[in-house]
This record gives C-alpha cells, structure tokens and sequence, in this order.
C-alpha cells in the first residue's frame, strides 16, 4: 500500500490510555533502535560496521511505517515503496514466519543498486503484528566498476539488479539466492556476514513486538499503532498550518551528468494550504544521459526527509508524516525515470540537490526559520586496489563537509549531508583493513559561505595507495558552492586532485588553477603506487549579510585559521593586521561602510 494512498482519517482512537500508549511507543522505537545495535556491532563489511549506511524500521499489518532508527534519512522513506514491491509479488495471506524478501532494484522501490532491503513479516500466535525491515548500503554488487561506479548509460552496468525474491524461508537463507550474490561482488568475503547482521535485526524486531503483543494483548498494540501515526499526523497537519500560504519555487543543480557540459536542474514548487503541502517537481530537467536520475522512491524520500527538518522534527517518526504531503513527479524527467535509466548516483548526489531546492523556497517562507544549504553532497567514493600478495580489495568513504548557518549560529563543519547519518570511515579501521594510508582529514579554511552566522567548514581528506589501484567517485559542487539565505554567501567550490610523489598536482574533478574544468564524477581513474588521492569538501552556505557578523568573531574566525586574512577583507568587510593579528577599525569602518 502506498504511502500516497488514503487510508482511514487520523484522530484520537480511545482504545489505549496514555501511559500504555507511551510505553508501546517507546518500545516501537526501541525494537528499531535494539535492529540497529545489532546491524553495527555483527556486520561484516566497514561500509555498514563503521560508515553505519544501513536504516531500520518496523511497519504495521497494513504495511505503514509505525516506528524508525535514526539512520539514513534518504533509505527511510524509500523503504515504504520496497515494501509495497514485495507485497505486490508475494501476497501477504501467503506468508509464513521466518520469510525474508530481498530487493534492490531501483525501478520497483529501490534507490541505486548498493542499498538491499530485507522485508519480514511478524506474527503472534498466527496474527500478522507487522513488518521488519532492513536496509544496507553493500559495498559492491558488481557492474561496470567497483561499487557499481561506471557511470555508464544503462543501469546493467551498475551491477545486480534484484527484484521482489524471497531471500529466506524459516530464517533460513536460500542457497540459489546466496550463490548468485556471491558470484555478482568483488566483495564475497563480506556477504554472509552481512547477510547474517540483516537476519539478526530482523529478529530482534521481531522480539520486541511478539513481547509488546504478548504482554499488552494483540488488540491494544495494533490500537496503540493506529493512534500514534493518528497522533504524529496532527502534529505535522498543526506545523504545516504555521506556515504561511503560498506558492514558494526555487531550484538547485547538479554539475553534469557526466556527458553533457550543461548543469542539470532540479525545479520545485511548494504549495502550501492549510494543513497540507504539494511538493511539484514539475520543470525539472528531463532524463539523463548519465548516472545521476533518481527514481521515484528516491525522489519521494528526499521530498519527505527534506521538509521534516522544519516540520516538526520532533514528532515521531511514522506514515502520519506523509499523510499532509502530496508529490508531484513528472515522468520522463531525472527525478522520475523509466528502465534503463543508470541512478547510481540518486541518493548521494540527486538526493541532496532536492533538499537545498527544497530549503531554498522554504526560506521565502519561514526565513527566520531556514538555515543556509549544506554541502549538499555526499562526496562518495570507492576506490579498489590489491596488497603485497595480490588480493583484492574495494574500500570506501564518504568526505563530509559542511552545514549551512542557522539564524542562531554558525553551521556545523564536517558534518555528513542530511541525506545520512553516516560515520567517516575511522582512519584506524582504514589502514587495518586495507593497503591505504589516510594521510590527512583536516578542515579546510575559507571553504564556508561568509554570512551573519557563517556556515560550517568542510574538508581536506587524502588517502595515499600503497599499491597500485583506481578510484571511482561522486560529487558535484565544483561549478559553484551551496547556496546562502538572507544575505549569506555561497560556499567555496569542490576540487578533487591526484597528487603524485613527485610533486605534480593534477586536478581531476572541478576546476584547476588555470579555469579548466572536469567533470568530477570519476570512474576508474588510475593511482599508482605511493600515489594520492586529495578531496576538498565544501562548507555550508551563510546566513544573513556578512558584514552583519561581529568584527570579533570574524577576527577570532581569521586566528583560528577557519577564514583567510583576504576572505575576511572580501566578504566581511574585517581589515585585520597580519604582524599584529589586530583589527584595522578605521580601514574596517570604510570597507563596511562601501
């Protein structure tokens, strides 16, 4: 079912007191939270142990979402629509305790390729109590290139692609299914452990429901389950209604696509009326060559999570969130394709262009209310390479940068998009794993966008090969940074470089000293060995004018070496004396006066 379908109207049931209402909410959290315990602490490959790119949530008989771990914001609602897929080939009359579905494909409910979802039923005594569901980002399901980073114009050269199956029977894994994953990774050594993490998430939900349903009875918790996706709704429907409405549009742009020269564009229109939002993506660019389009879960996912930040983020997290939200997502454009459209990059690039369209026409309306966009990137990358014995081995890390200034404070700096809530990948755990060495992961000065509350500061990341190997990766922001609210400035733009032993420096995504650009979207770029790979993130946008912001602060900004003695002059308007470290008040007066 739909997260777009009417189902019955939200209100106060009657059937449940409050405090048994807030202890079997309390547990629905819980069994999601109890999932992603377990999903870190037994999983195999670094990408879900340490990076956590994995979310977690259970759903109710009707195939709601009731309850969700704070994991990946651009997997969670998504999840709702691989759901509906495995429920539409396999009938829900027809389950049995101990099924497992597995999906990945991008074109019935999926997102890219590398993120699998595992759906299970959960039963008391016969009586269906609701959905476990899993979700993980694998490090490498074959394709054109490591972690299905071709950038190819089909999606068969992203690797696997596997529709609604059932993956296990009685808890058990299906041997036909287990062998085909095996033979479609460079990375087998990771998939039966992973495989097993996903199982044992599942059945720690499955725990906590079957204990909730035994001890409160079956009908009080489906009773609980309705009034609390009754309660989150009334709570969204009241933060919409404050709001003023109005039609607000604004867009945002990915650097290319990988084969045209020309920025694709991201249009969106909120209409906002009443207790409701329509989110109308229609004017955005149509399909892409390259491997940027989103599908339609994925598109729906980014409008979703996009808007709850500044909906009532503090509500619980349940289908009463979609209720008020209608979408608009015209086919045939990149935020809608058909098959066999390629989407490897839709959730760590396309994803994170929707937010900042959407938080940029948020702040026609709510200014006071709207931070300045963040990096607005992923920044993810797969490298592969082999040891001194000649194994083989695919790593990977997401760069993160900054966060746009709030109207309260300077943004967070090297902080993941809000797409995920993904860890860097530990340099400890790196260099362990795997023959690199992470040389440096340091911020980065002038990278964020001046303003009243500047926005936080991203990166330097370097990791040095030790052998030879290549590089796949997805960014963007290389042709401008993220944009500023009220005055604030843009970000600095994004560079990614080879850096070779002996001294040269080769800008291999964005823009080099000399103006040229390249396309940043990178796959199977050599590095030999001792060789570099250098990425300078972006920082978030500003918030309000610049010459608004405390000449103290810019000057303790300049002595923290967050921002440049020329940036200061530039853009704050701060002359500051490089032998005293002082500020020039009179120099300062002048330049903020012009």
């Amino acid at each position: 079912m739909s997260v777009q379908e009417t189902q019955e109207p939200a209100g106060h049931f009657g059937d449940v007191d409050p405090v048994t209402f807030e202890v079997l909410r309390n547990t629905f959290e819980y069994a999601c939270n109890r999932m992603t315990t377990i999903m870190q602490k037994t999983a195999f490959s670094p990408i879900l142990a340490d990076v956590l790119d994995f979310s977690n949530a259970v759903y109710d008989p009707d195939l709601r979402l009731l309850s969700q771990a704070a994991n990946c914001p651009v997997h969670l609602a998504a999840m709702q629509y691989s759901a509906d897929a495995a429920v539409k080939k396999y009938p829900i009359k027809d389950m049995k305790p101990g099924d497992i579905f597995a999906l990945n494909d991008p074109y019935q409910g999926g997102t890219h390729t590398n993120d699998i979802t595992f759906i299970m039923p959960i039963y008391l005594d016969g009586e269906l109590l609701g959905f476990a569901v899993s979700r993980g980002h694998w490090m490498d399901f074959g394709g054109g290139a490591a972690g299905g980073m071709s950038f190819s114009t089909h999606v068969a050269a992203e690797g696997l692609r596997i529709p609604p199956i059932k993956a296990f029977e009685n808890y058990q894994v299906k041997d036909d299914f287990l062998a085909i994953l095996l033979n479609n990774t460079r990375t087998p050594f990771f998939v039966e452990g992973d495989l097993q993490a996903h199982l044992g998430a599942l059945k720690a939900a499955e725990q906590e429901m079957q204990r909730a349903a035994a001890r409160y009875g079956i009908e009080t918790v489906k009773a609980a389950m309705r009034e609390l996706i009754g309660y989150t709704e009334r709570i969204i429907r009241k933060s919409i209604e404050e709001i003023p409405d109005g039609i607000y549009t604004a867009s945002d742009v990915a650097d290319t696509d990988g084969f045209q020269i020309e920025p694709v564009t991201v249009k969106v229109t909120l209409i906002v009326k009443g207790s409701e939002i329509l989110v109308d993506f229609e004017g955005s660019d149509p399909v892409c060559k390259g491997s940027i389009n989103s599908p339609y879960a994925n598109t729906a996912s980014a409008a979703f999570y996009s808007l709850q930040f500044f909906l009532a983020p503090h509500a619980p997290s349940n289908w009463g969130m979609f209720a008020p939200i209608t979408l608009n997502i015209p086919e045939g454009t990149w935020l809608n394709p058909e098959w066999p459209a390629p989407v490897i990059g839709c959730t760590t690039l396309t994803s994170s262009k929707i937010t900042s369209a959407i938080w940029q026409a948020l702040a026609q309306a709510i200014p006071d209310r709207v931070t300045g966009s963040t990096c607005s990137e992923c920044n993810w990358f797969v490298g592969s390479t082999k040891d001194e014995f000649g194994n083989a081995n695919v790593f990977s890390d997401l760069p993160a940068g900054g966060w746009g200034g709030t109207p309260y404070s300077d943004g967070m700096s090297v902080t993941m998009d809000p797409l995920g809530n993904c860890m860097n990948m530990p340099a400890e755990s790196a260099e362990l794993l795997f023959p690199i060495e992470y040389e440096a992961f340091e911020l980065r000065p002038d990278s964020a966008g001046a303003g009243k509350f500047r926005g936080g500061l991203g990166a330097v990341f370097k990791v040095r090969f030790l052998y030879e190997g290549d590089m796949n990766m997805e960014t963007s922001r290389t042709r401008e940074g993220s944009p500023g609210v009220g005055g604030g400035e843009r970000s600095a733009v994004q560079r990614t470089t080879h850096l070779y032993p002996d001294g040269r420096k080769v800008v291999i995504g964005g823009t080099d000293d000399d103006g040229n650009w390249v396309s940043p979207l990178l796959s199977e770029h050599p590095f030999g060995k001792e060789e570099v790979f250098m990425f300078e993130s972006t920082g978030g946008g500003g918030w309000g004018n610049p010459h608004e912001r405390p000449v103290e602060k810019v000057l303790d900004d300049v002595i923290d070496g967050y921002v440049s003695l020329e940036k200061a002059r530039e853009s704050y308007g701060v002359a500051i004396d490089p032998a005293t470290m002082t500020v020039d008040e009179v120099a300062t007066a002048k330049l903020r006066a012009a």
